[in-house]
């Protein structure tokens, strides 16, 4: 039975994936995600341990759905060999070695571009595949510290924050996955692949947006500010009679709509709160202040009589409240696919769609070396060649 294939999209393109822990497969993920043939190489158990956490835990789940698995030693001389036969049908090679890794096994851009001179080579680092820092061991968390974004995030006075969520490796993987599509259009046209280069320090960075652009055009270094925004006031969490919502209400009219709604027109009086700059000046006065209205009603109460009223506001959700809420529930973000045992499990769907070439969870994540033999003869090996290879202790 053909392996199915999540979408139609990226059908044509063949993806060699040495990709481990969260970047490299967050970006390896998208390409599978919508459609291309992907294949995750792994080295065998006897060789070393897998970078992945448990393979049936939700970490793993996530990340490698929609992905054949072969193991191959490429330490080994025929395991090297064969993954090199491999580049001649491949189109894209994604991997997130330290620089000085690939170099060694020899299965660097400029070694494979020579065998198949089309291949797009994506790598993924901690800080670059050149300069100072380059051969450093990269992680989300130090990146978040070096990136900025642990100087902005937390309470004022609070000390160093890092989000909830691996931001540097998440957004390091879909800028390489973007980069790679850039590459390959742009292929399309000339012909030859090139090498994609991002890193956890880039994406970091480049993730601080206009916290940077603050700095960068006008020399303003950020400070934490909680959940206050820094820019829109007043936008942040308000306390209500049962909990905490979220309330974006910047500019005067939306101000205004804010008051009105919330039976709060004495604060329009109020000289301290006339304009953007004075509110900004005397957010604290008017947070407690709007709070002191916002304690007559629930949360769910506010956020209905701030929607109709035209406020942006959103309940503040643990979770579970998340995939309970029935926006999400329209939007697909949970998706079910098939286990081995024919029981169902949900992941994380796509959170973008194409009206004609849709995602889907189309596999579970694979087992380890389970499409060895079949992925091998697609490309080209005869029996003989995978026996061979198995005697050489190469998959």
């Amino acid at each position: 039975m053909p392996f199915p294939r999540a979408s139609k999209a990226l059908a044509r393109f063949t993806v060699l994936d040495l990709t481990r822990v969260r970047a490299g497969p967050t970006c390896v993920r998208q390409l599978a995600d919508w459609g291309a043939n992907v294949i995750k190489i792994e080295a065998p158990p006897q060789v070393e341990a897998q970078m992945t956490g448990p393979r049936e835990g939700p970490d793993f789940q996530n990340l490698h759905r929609n992905k054949r698995s072969i193991t191959l030693n490429l330490k080994a001389p025929a395991g090297l060999a064969a993954f090199k036969r491999m580049i001649k049908k491949a189109d894209v090679v994604v991997e997130n070695f330290r620089p000085d890794v690939k170099k060694r096994l020899g299965i660097d851009y400029k070694t494979l571009a020579r065998i198949n001179p089309r291949l797009v080579f994506a790598s993924i680092s901690g800080f670059g595949q050149s300069g100072p820092y380059a051969v450093r061991p990269g992680f989300d968390q130090i990146a978040q510290g070096m990136g900025g974004l642990m100087s902005i995030t937390g309470l004022p006075g609070q000390g160093p924050v890092r989000a909830g969520i691996p931001v540097a490796d998440l957004s390091a993987g879909l800028l390489a996955a973007l980069g790679i599509l850039v590459a390959l259009l742009e292929r399309e046209k000339s012909g030859k692949g090139q090498a994609v280069e991002t890193s956890l320090l880039q994406a970091q960075i480049f993730m601080l947006d206009f916290q940077a652009a603050r700095f960068l055009v006008k020399g303003e270094v950020a400070p934490q500010a909680g959940n206050n925004h820094p820019t829109s006031i007043p936008t942040g969490v308000f306390k209500t009679r049962d909990g905490y919502i979220n309330v974006a209400a910047p500019g005067q009219k939306m101000w205004q709509r804010l008051c009105r709604a919330a039976k709060a027109e004495a604060l329009l009086q109020k000289a301290d709160y006339r304009d953007e700059a004075a509110r900004s000046q005397n957010r604290d006065a008017l947070t407690a202040d709007l709070e002191a209205y916002l304690a007559s009603r629930t949360s769910a109460e506010w956020v209905e009589c701030f929607n109709q009223a035209g406020v942006p506001c959103g309940p503040i959700y643990a979770i579970d409240e998340v995939f309970a809420d029935p926006q999400v529930r329209h939007l697909g973000m949970a998706q079910s696919v098939t286990r081995r045992d024919k029981s169902k499990m949900r992941l994380l769907g796509q959170a973008v769609s194409l009206s004609r070439t849709p995602s889907r969870l189309a596999a579970r994540p694979p087992d380890l070396g389970e499409h060895t033999d079949a992925v091998l003869k697609e490309f080209g090996f005869s029996k003989r060649d995978i026996a061979a290879l198995r005697k050489a202790g190469a998959v």
